[in-house]
């Protein structure tokens, strides 16, 4: 068969094999085995080395969609020289584990479990001593799984605030600026409640740029967002009408230096922290840049940073597309385009769906009259916004189908409604939770 000339379902195939060869490339568990290792009572995390005879107890907690898996690795690691702890994972995202206790928790809307899990992890930690080790475990989902709103503001009220900043098409960066200001927890806070203890943070990243600040808003790290920082957000959404009385007079109050800040860099609660990455985007991208070449694509990846409203950016990847189809440039077909990071939606109408889901959707206006292009993208977590769906695929086929029971995808597009747009033409991706989560992966066929 003449390569350029496979037909669409092959194509649809080959995408899913460089997703899966992207996901194995960052599975939590593998993760850690690969930055940890233990040689008798010595723990050798990165370049570093800890005498775990030197501990009284050790502890792990943690909150995030992968981070069951990361506690597997963890237990089998210590052993019996693991006292306990505690991990928070979102529904349907956990497992059997032996020492660590799990709680199931709402995301991306907080919940009483989400907060009953944060209120154990900050008991633990305040119960640490200067001759303890903490190890915390922290992956995507983490900031909406460690709800411990400040006192005086209530999880409804930091609900309905989450929903408005969800809503709006902030970035994750301008989400969790305004989740640590309203956390106990948040923001550096819980190495401050676990100080004098040794506190050793491993985290999965889920954000653009990798800064630890931003992963599950930084609850064991220097905050580096200030209370003047989410007032430029307010502003910036012209969001001071619509949130909680209590949350804007919270905020208010900070900004006008009646509350204390969230501890920063130079605290004395970080002198015996660190904090290290174990696995990110780019990693899953170069393993999926690897899958696609030896299926005989000329592969590029775009970027694993990118950030942005999700109908251009889908329109922006289209067009490098059909440039590689009419000129060759910037790489000759058959080609791969990859690219990562995470980007926005903002709602215009009341259908159900996710940024991967709107990506591929936007994409359909621009594809529809070739055969030569396949749109793929999906979260690395398995979920994509709140439906079971990872995310989608889109091209010709799958338009034809469209056609066929009537389905037109701008109105769809326009009520923010890919979800059903898409199971109901069969363009679904489904994984159930993957045990990792590095933001998102796009795969853009050109054959």
């Amino acid at each position: 068969m003449d390569f350029r000339q496979k037909p669409l379902w092959i194509m649809e195939k080959d995408a899913g094999a460089v997703f899966k060869a992207g996901l194995a490339a960052v599975d939590a568990e593998t993760s850690i085995d690969r930055t940890c290792r233990r040689n008798d009572d010595r723990l050798i995390i990165g370049n570093d080395s800890y005498d775990l005879s030197s501990y009284n107890k050790v502890f792990v907690i943690g909150a995030g969609k992968a981070v069951a898996p990361m506690g597997a690795a963890m237990e089998r690691l210590l052993g019996d020289r693991l006292t306990g702890g505690l991990l928070v994972v979102k529904y349907g995202h956990t497992r059997p584990l032996i020492r660590l206790k799990t709680i199931e928790a709402g995301h991306p809307l907080p919940d009483e479990k989400g907060e009953e899990g944060a209120l154990e992890i900050l008991k633990i930690a305040r119960q640490a001593t200067a001759e303890d080790l903490i190890i915390c475990l922290l992956s995507g989902g983490g900031s909406a799984l460690l709800p411990l709103p400040a006192p005086g503001i209530s999880l409804k009220d930091k609900q309905e605030t989450m929903s408005l900043l969800l809503a709006c098409g902030a970035s994750i960066a301008e989400i969790n600026a305004l989740r640590k200001h309203l956390s106990a927890i948040k923001g550096g806070q819980l190495a401050r409640a676990a100080h004098p203890a040794a506190l050793i943070t491993l985290m999965i990243s889920d954000v653009v740029g990798n800064d630890p600040a931003v992963i599950a808003s930084g609850p064991t790290v220097p905050d580096p967002s200030t209370y003047a920082d989410c007032r430029r957000i307010l502003e910036k959404y012209r969001l001071h009408s619509s949130l909680p009385e209590v949350v804007t007079r919270h905020l208010a109050s900070g900004w006008d230096g009646q509350k204390d800040e969230t501890p920063k860099s130079d605290d004395p609660v970080f002198l015996k922290t660190r904090a290290l990455i174990c696995a990110d985007n780019r990693a899953a991208l170069l393993a999926a840049q690897g899958q696609a070449r030896r299926l005989g694509y000329e592969t590029m990846i775009l970027s694993s940073s990118i950030e942005g409203e999700t109908r251009d950016v889908a329109r922006m990847h289209v067009a490098i597309a059909r440039e590689i189809l009419t000129s060759g440039n910037p790489v000759s077909p058959p080609a791969c385009l990859l690219s990562g990071g995470e980007t926005t939606v903002t709602l215009r109408g009341s259908g159900r769906g996710g940024r991967n889901q709107e990506f591929c959707l936007a994409a359909a206006g621009d594809i529809s009259d070739t055969k030569r292009i396949l749109i793929f993208s999906a979260g690395t977590d398995g979920s994509d916004g709140p439906t079971e769906a990872a995310g989608a695929v889109m091209h010709f086929d799958l338009l034809k189908k469209a056609d066929a029971l009537g389905l037109s995808p701008r109105a769809y597009l326009e009520n923010n409604d890919a979800y059903t747009f898409f199971s109901k033409t069969d363009g679904l991706i489904l994984t159930g939770p993957t045990g990792t989560n590095v933001m998102d992966l796009r795969i853009i066929l050109i054959g």
